[in-house]
């Protein structure tokens, strides 16, 4: 198969053990010579993501961020789901749950306090939020007719498996929670995925068919996707589920597994 497009998760995925991009990603990427469209798909803000955009000299391509809630090509929005604001009213309420939530609204995100869960997440992104209480957030919002694009609840595992049964029993199939890691919560609409901006960028935009395309990732938000390309790729430090969904497994993320990939596909 002639692949003509590829999206890759970014955490776990196209990173180096730095979290940074490594000078063989980084030529792997541009040896593509923009032929080859090669877009980054993420659960990050659109801010954590453009500067991986600019070194990798790909920043007029579009980004899919917050796990596809979130679609800008151009600079323009071309698709945007929220979280309505009542749910994030009704969790910021949930006081017993004493857990950081950072709260996002495309390049917004803000943190209630500057704690070790945003020091973390700072130095992952290479962002920087406002700190702000999320009542004011959500006052905020609500003149603005805001919703979230993304909540992350950062707390002990305690903490985010009450956050977690809590959200499944008071919105069923309403949200999907995701989590990152055992002290992450990841909280987004059901109604989008990773592969559902997927589908819609390659009709709206590229006018290619999902088998005309490689996914890259690692975890399990990226499942869907690998299962549904022409060619999902699981890095080598995957989840077992990712691979089991994937193609083919390639090297580890901190090993230039994508980058070698790349050069072997599209020699």
């Amino acid at each position: 198969m002639d692949y003509k497009i590829v999206f890759s998760d970014i955490d776990g995925t196209l990173l180096n053990k730095d979290r940074e991009l490594s000078p063989a990603t980084i030529d792997a990427v541009k040896s593509l010579s923009n032929k080859i469209p090669f877009i980054l798909i993420s659960a990050r803000m659109p801010a954590a993501m453009r500067h991986l955009q600019e070194e990798l000299e790909i920043g007029h391509l579009p980004i899919i961020a917050y796990n596809g809630g979130l679609i800008i090509v151009d600079g323009k929005t071309t698709l945007s789901t929220e979280i309505p604001l009542e749910v994030v009213e009704e969790l910021s309420r949930m006081n017993e749950f004493k857990c950081h939530l950072s709260l996002y609204h495309r390049d917004e995100w803000y943190v209630p306090q500057s704690d070790k869960w945003a020091l973390r997440e700072i130095n992952n992104t290479k962002v920087i939020p406002v700190v702000r209480s999320n009542d004011q957030v959500i006052k905020k919002w609500d003149r603005e007719e805001k919703g979230a694009h993304k909540i992350m609840a950062m707390g002990e595992i305690e903490q985010i498996d009450t956050i977690r049964d809590y959200l499944e029993e008071k919105y069923p199939g309403q949200l999907h929670l995701y989590r990152s890691k055992d002290t992450y919560l990841e909280i987004a609409p059901s109604s989008i995925s990773k592969f559902t901006a997927i589908e819609m960028l390659l009709k709206e935009h590229f006018h290619l068919s999902p088998k005309e395309a490689v996914a890259i990732g690692d975890n399990y938000n990226d499942i869907e996707m690998l299962r549904k390309v022409g060619y999902g790729v699981a890095v080598g430090n995957a989840r077992q589920e990712a691979m089991d969904a994937a193609n083919i497994v390639c090297g580890k993320s901190i090993e230039d597994g994508v980058a070698k990939l790349l050069v072997k596909i599209f020699k």
